[in-house]
């Protein structure tokens, strides 16, 4: 009898579930009728005349226009130089100021130490003793020659003659990093300070030393800049990335003086966003100018010429809560709202990207702006 009576409960509690389940399907069926209602507008013959709208279909075109966009003038690593030098030493002088042009193998400083003296000691004390032990071979290899002198004696004088030969070509290579010829180096001509010099063609961006600073190696003396590949770095919207390619012409001007125009081409697109969902382009400009300044701030006019587009009148597209709308005829005097990315602006036209659109749907063409008015009015009434 008890088992009976669970039954009975159990199924009623079924029942009582699936007809709730049933009328919240009803009521989320309904919200979204509304919903969709509420986005479409009907109109009698009279009011379609009255609001002046036209009907018809959506172009595929080619479409040309320019992209403004904002950056500044760049400098790629390659042309940006952080001067060192490889040993340490007391600034003697320089006569750099930031700003400054130099050309390459000018003289930026003078440094002078102690050990550019043992240096150049040294090296000239090796070459001093290689004649001595090369003498020493040459009468060793004679000797042992004849079995005069035994095989170890030679051996020994071959080792010394090779191991100072290895000395002098080491100390030649230190010299020429401090810039010091080791060919012309004799007793002579040596000296306690050697000369910094510029390894390009441009102009002091920054200088990091003072007349009696000892500098370490790692130090930076001197920040060099070679303006002749100058770069134009703009920022770009991910809506706006897709029409750039590379080879694309720009227009850039600045603010101080927008009425000069400097022609540059695209070389490179990123394609890496950051959290503003924009990513950077690099032109090239076809033409060095003195007045370009890295950092400068510049604004940039991009060709987007022959793009193939689904393209409407602009008059098709109205904005409504910071989106892009177009009136879509869903049946004979019956439009529905439907949203649109915009892309180029072209004279009276615009181009339009959306799944639900092809060049067979028929849309407002004009005065769809009073569709959007009697929508929402009917909204609030």
């Amino acid at each position: 009898m008890k088992q009976f009576i669970y039954s009975c409960i159990a199924v009623l509690l079924l029942t009582a579930c699936g007809g709730n389940n049933s009328k919240e399907s009803q009521i989320t069926a309904a919200a979204d009728s509304t919903a969709a209602e509420e986005q479409t507008v009907l109109l009698t013959a009279q009011q379609k005349s009255s609001t002046g709208i036209e009907v018809g279909l959506p172009q595929f075109e080619n479409i040309s226009s320019t992209i403004a966009l904002q950056g500044i003038v760049d400098v790629p690593p390659q042309n940006t130089v952080k001067l060192s030098f490889p040993l340490g030493g007391y600034i003697r002088s320089t006569s750099m100021l930031p700003g400054k042009a130099v050309k390459k193998g000018q003289v930026l400083a003078y440094i002078e130490d102690m050990q550019f003296i043992q240096l150049q000691q040294d090296y000239l004390t090796a070459k001093t003793n290689f004649e001595l032990f090369e003498k020493e071979f040459e009468r060793q290899r004679t000797l042992n020659s004849t079995k005069a002198s035994s095989d170890k004696v030679f051996q020994q004088a071959k080792t010394d003659m090779d191991r100072e030969h290895i000395l002098i070509n080491s100390l030649a290579e230190k010299l020429k990093l401090l810039g010091i010829d080791p060919g012309n180096l004799n007793p002579g001509n040596i000296r306690k300070e050697v000369a910094v010099i510029s390894p390009v063609n441009g102009f002091v961006s920054k200088i990091n030393i003072s007349i009696g600073k000892y500098t370490a190696p790692t130090d930076v003396l001197f920040e060099l800049i070679d303006p002749s590949d100058l770069h134009l770095a703009l920022r770009v919207f991910e809506k706006d990335l897709p029409k750039i390619s590379v080879g694309a012409k720009v227009s850039a001007y600045s603010n101080n003086n927008p009425e000069k125009k400097y022609t540059a081409s695209v070389i490179l697109v990123n394609r890496t966003f950051d959290e503003n969902r924009t990513t950077e382009i690099h032109c090239h400009f076809d033409k060095y100018s003195a007045d370009l300044v890295p950092g400068m701030f510049m604004n940039g006019d991009l060709s987007v010429e022959n793009v193939k587009s689904l393209v409407v009148p602009e008059d098709a597209v109205v904005r409504w809560a910071n989106k892009h709308y177009v009136f879509v005829e869903s049946a004979s005097d019956q439009f529905t709202m439907t949203e649109v990315k915009p892309g180029i602006t072209a004279g009276n036209k615009q181009q339009i990207e959306s799944k639900n659109i092809t060049p067979d749907t028929k849309l407002v063409l004009k005065n769809a702006f009073a569709l959007l008015m009697k929508l929402k009015n009917a909204e609030k009434e």
